[in-house]
């Protein structure tokens, strides 16, 4: 079995700018065949931490919202709130931060909703009968809408390897449970001859499990109250935190891809998913700061297929020369693995393996330019 994804690339003219390839995209990928009249179909985003500028900009998604429209489907924006403690953490603050950054009416022709209701538990349980969740906890209006728009920032991540597609189902339209039961295995440890105790890993976990052991001044993770979430790991200046490197890694992927095959249930032939190869930053947009790209902006790619996609878009980053002075230091030639070189000790191609044996979709591509 060959998917298609369909790309295109950044050139732009009068005649056809990025708002008329997207359009183009989404006809291609045939977004007519899901969105029926009336159809109230989520667009999936991610709006960005407070003081991140790598998200998808609000104007990149108008073309998606015009398209719906032309369909007469019912058009809505959506993320859900996170687990760890930031300025999406619930709903009020989530939708304040999203306007801040540009998603609201007049910019989208669109409503913007939180999916996973006020604080993250206004959730449907979906049985998938799966190896690790027999049933996961789907954001309510991400579950109860008609169809889905998935749009991805492409990026690297601390824990997958890279997120695009399938992170932002499998993470993003989680309740506040379903998150904590993918990180619940995932156990950071501190390096204590890099800590300062300068105690920002202390305000940013959102479990309470760090604190300073008074002795020597340096963070300290109980194991039992850490939920796994891995944010303490990006947040610490100091690149003190590390995951515990073992199978919880590989684990945890299996854990995000059952849940994106939880996300598409009821709609799977009316999914439709978009990753922007653009400002590839080397950690999530989850941070309140972005790194420079680890390559040149390459494209944006669609395809009824998440799993595809998401190979398709790792491939071409890792073909593409690096970014001289980004995170990638002086691994930059054309061909290395950037994934890898960010984060040594994983290996991003589990989910995507696991992926395929569920059917969420395939590893094999054909790319097809517009």
């Amino acid at each position: 079995m060959t998917a298609t994804v369909y790309m295109a690339d950044l050139r732009s003219s009068f005649k056809d700018n990025l708002f008329t390839k997207i359009a183009r995209l989404l006809e291609r990928v045939g977004l007519a065949d899901g969105i029926q009249p009336k159809a109230l179909t989520a667009i999936k985003l991610h709006f960005g931490e407070e003081g991140n500028a790598s998200f998808i900009r609000p104007i990149l998604v108008r073309p998606v919202v015009d398209a719906i429209h032309a369909l007469q489907g019912k058009a809505f924006v959506t993320d859900t709130n996170t687990l760890y403690v930031g300025t999406r953490s619930d709903a009020v603050s989530h939708l304040e931060t999203a306007t801040r950054h540009g998603f609201n009416f007049p910019v989208l022709n669109a409503p913007v909703l939180i999916a996973d209701g006020l604080r993250g538990n206004s959730t449907r349980s979906v049985k998938v009968g799966l190896r690790h969740f027999s049933e996961v906890k789907i954001a309510a209006e991400i579950y109860n809408a008609d169809a889905l728009v998935v749009m991805s920032h492409f990026k690297g991540h601390e824990l997958p390897g890279f997120g695009g597609a399938l992170k932002n189902l499998g993470m993003g339209c989680a309740g506040r449970e379903g998150k904590l039961s993918q990180h619940a295995n995932v156990s950071p440890k501190v390096a204590n001859k890099r800590c300062v105790g300068c105690r920002q890993c202390l305000a940013w976990c959102p479990a309470g499990a760090i604190s300073l052991n008074e002795e020597s001044g340096k963070a300290v993770i109980d194991n039992d109250l850490c939920v796994g979430c891995g944010e303490c790991i990006v947040i610490c200046p100091q690149n003190a935190i590390n995951i515990r490197w073992n199978e919880t890694i590989p684990v945890f992927q299996e854990k995000m891809v059952e849940y994106a095959y939880g996300a598409c249930h009821g709609k799977r032939e009316r999914s439709f998913f978009i990753n922007f190869v653009m400002q590839v930053s080397p950690a999530c947009d989850c941070y309140g700061h972005n790194d420079m790209p680890i390559v040149a902006d390459i494209g944006i790619l669609a395809s009824r297929d998440p799993v595809a996609l998401d190979q398709a878009c790792a491939d071409l980053v890792i073909a593409a020369p690096g970014m001289p002075g980004s995170a990638l230091g002086a691994e930059i030639a054309p061909g290395g693995d950037k994934f890898r070189v960010l984060y040594p000790e994983v290996d991003w191609q589990p989910q995507l393996v696991y992926a395929e044996e569920i059917g969420l979709g395939c590893r094999s591509y054909v790319l097809e330019k517009i």
